[in-house]
């Protein structure tokens, strides 16, 4: 880097210094939690190098980044297409802004960034990977940087050939999102199975179970006896439960085939720990994944709070922001920062109405059953406007916050203001409490919110209803209101960010009412026409549709179930089928990468959907879609050639999706 690049760095981060902290005495003022964060700036090349190292410096020497980096380049090149920031889950994390953003993009993605570090530290499934450390630390760079260092050493070795290096880690890239993200990652210990060990200690356990004297075994169970046995009846089957950690199920039973030997032999040293380093880095992108829209809308939400309702945008800066928001939230495809917003201002909606519906329907004489035509909710969201002096605060008008509730205002912040030591023009947040900044910024009573209190179902206002808990009586409105909790829909919005994942979140926020509102709708291909239409705006459909591109990352879900299939030492996989077919090309390619990893010969089993060329045509005429038929394959390569037969639909039903399945609502997985 030349003197000049290195002075030109200094002065933009010299220049964010300030918007750096006060982003973060702002976003723990509104009750966030963010790891430290350390901010670097980095020019245009910099930051295509760490987008294509996964948010990094140091990654393991391999050709995927380079692939990864030149596919960034064209997308900013041909497409438009701008990355403003990137940032790690780390603690502390590392947060790279590119010099080229004005000072407005600088300020959306430093209180992006605040937001993404809180998300990072209060998920409970970011925890699933630190889990098991004392200090449930992180340190994710200083395991890559380890990783880098490790895989580097091999490839210069000159005993190992480099080739081989980089043909192993593309058999564990093949294999990357299959592990266990529901499991506390733990690192797997060297239990390689001999078959025929497992067989003995069976065998003793048994006849020690029966009691009988060593004299009596020596003469009955002989030696050639119970080698008859093992030979007739006797076979080995594990895991006993399918086993989705497919990465470290390999990394402890596999082997790798020896083509000069034509056999299976064990692994070398190098390549057990190759296999270990990939599957800890799975593990530790996995929550990113699992995440995605909940973490980018999380973000996206609390930096609009911040650079708009709090005007951390100045005013000169304000359009050039909102021209950044724009693109981010209006790109096309499915956008997780625009699903994930939509999503979260619903979270915060229901919870305060839900909580304004519960007081009111303790106003004496209202009900669920006449509270609509009783009550005025223009009048209730009067009620509901914040207090001019909290909603409108400059150094001119300390004064009238004198008069309003404690619980509000920062008694010691406002005589700080008040003595200058904090300017309430540029930051009038400073004076308020966390609860002081929820009542300004009350979500029912915004312009683009404020028909949702009156558009509660009547079906919804009956469950709250019957089911309110009749502690407390009030004489008028007025006296209901007085009591409304305004920080309830942020307090639900940090239990839901602690305790979920996409699924989960979107399984029970993405509701009727929710999809209606948005015109959400499902489209498909269609045989009858040869093109894509519109399928169905039924909401179980589209929730159904969109859950599972999100279930196991929206990559098919495959477990072990045999690592001694047919008692012959091969390999039995099965392909948790939901509705959706594998793509059996891919799957091909696939099974030659597990065969590496395994050295013996690789089963699969799934689930296909076929259609009759005869159906179809018929279809095509009525103008219908056509009707296709589930079938079990069994796909099978022994190293040489990769076969495909039917099995029977007993083969393959325990693969076939129930309806908990389809809609994927493990209930373990809910806190």
């Amino acid at each position: 880097m030349s003197n000049a690049d290195r002075f030109h760095k200094q002065a933009i981060a010299s220049e964010l210094e300030e918007p750096v902290e006060e982003a973060r005495n702002l976003a723990e003022q509104l009750g966030l939690e963010p790891y430290p964060v350390n901010y670097w700036i980095v020019d245009h090349d910099e930051m295509n190098e760490l987008i294509a190292y996964g948010g990094f410096q140091s990654r393991y020497p391999h050709w995927r980044w380079g692939m990864q980096y030149d596919r960034q380049q064209k997308q900013d090149r041909y497409t438009g297409g701008k990355a403003f920031e990137i940032v790690n889950n780390d603690n502390p994390a590392h947060a790279f802004l590119q010099e080229s953003n004005t000072l407005a993009d600088q300020k959306a993605v430093i209180t992006h960034v605040e937001a993404h570090s809180d998300f990072f530290a209060k998920n409970e499934w970011f925890a699933m990977f630190t889990a098991g450390r004392a200090d449930d630390s992180v340190d994710a760079a200083a395991m890559l940087e380890r990783h880098a260092r490790a895989i580097d050493e091999y490839m210069s070795d000159p005993e190992i050939d480099r080739a081989n290096v980089e043909k192993w880690i593309d058999n564990a890239l093949c294999l990357e999102d299959n592990v266990d993200q529901h499991r506390v990652f733990s690192r797997r210990l060297d239990l390689a199975v001999d078959p025929e060990e497992v067989i003995d200690e069976d065998l003793a356990e048994k006849l020690d179970e029966l009691g009988l004297s060593e004299e009596i075994k020596g003469e009955v169970f002989d030696e050639e006896w119970l080698e008859k046995l093992e030979a007739e009846d006797a076979s080995v089957s594990f895991p006993e439960e399918p086993e989705k950690d497919l990465i470290g199920f390999l990394r402890e039973y596999g082997k790798q085939y020896d083509e000069e030997a034509g056999k299976a032999t064990e692994m070398e040293e190098w390549q057990r720990d190759v296999l270990d380093m990939m599957r800890a880095e799975a593990y530790y992108f996995a929550a990113q994944k699992m995440t995605k829209v909940m973490n980018e809308g999380w973000a996206s939400y609390w930096e609009s709070k911040m650079m708009s309702d709090e005007t951390f945008a100045g005013e000169d800066e304000f359009i050039n922001y909102a021209d950044h928001m724009a693109k981010v939230l209006g790109s096309g495809g499915l956008n997780p920062y625009s699903l994930g917003f939509a999503l979260w201002e619903y979270v915060e909606n229901t919870t305060n109405r839900r909580e304004v519906l519960e007081r009111l329907l303790r106003v004496e004489g209202i009900s669920w059953r006449n509270l609509t035509d009783v009550v005025d909710f223009d009048d209730v969201l009067a009620e509901l406007e914040p207090p001019g002096a909290i909603a409108s605060i400059t150094s001119d008008s300390l004064d009238a916050l004198e008069d309003v509730e404690d619980r509000y205002v920062d008694p010691e912040a406002l005589e700080a203001a008040r003595s200058g030591e904090i300017d309430a023009d540029r930051y009038p947040w400073k004076v308020l409490t966390y609860e002081g900044l929820a009542r300004r910024h009350y979500s029912l009573v915004k312009r683009q919110h404020r028909g949702f209190l009156a558009r509660i179902d009547q079906n919804e206002l009956e469950r709250i209803g019957r089911y309110l808990f009749d502690d407390a009586r009030y004489s008028s409105i007025e006296e209901a209101l007085a009591d409304v909790e305004y920080t309830a829909g942020w307090d639900r919005m940090f239990d839901v960010r602690e305790s979920h994942n996409d699924v989960t979140f979107l399984d029970e926020f993405l509701t009727r009412e929710f999809i209606t509102e948005n015109d959400y709708f499902t489209y498909e291909y269609s045989q009858a026409t040869g093109g894509f239409h519109v399928s169905s705006v039924d909401p179980a459909d589209v929730k159904k549709k969109l859950l599972l591109q999100f279930t196991n990352f929206g990559k098919p879900t495959i477990a072990v179930y045999d690592g001694n299939y047919n008692n012959a030492g091969e390999l039995l996989l099965g392909h948790q089928y939901n509705g959706v077919m594998l793509d059996l090309g891919q799957a091909r390619e696939t099974l030659k990468r597990v065969f590496e990893l395994w050295g013996r010969p690789v089963n699969l089993l799934t689930i296909v959907k076929e259609l009759d060329d005869h159906d179809v045509e018929v279809a095509r005429r009525r103008n219908r879609e056509p009707e296709p038929e589930e079938r079990g394959k069994l796909l099978r390569y022994d190293g040489d050639e990769v076969t495909i037969k039917d099995v029977p639909w007993g083969d393959v039903d325990h693969l076939a999706a129930s309806d908990v399945d389809y809609d994927t609502k493990p209930e373990e997985w809910l806190a």
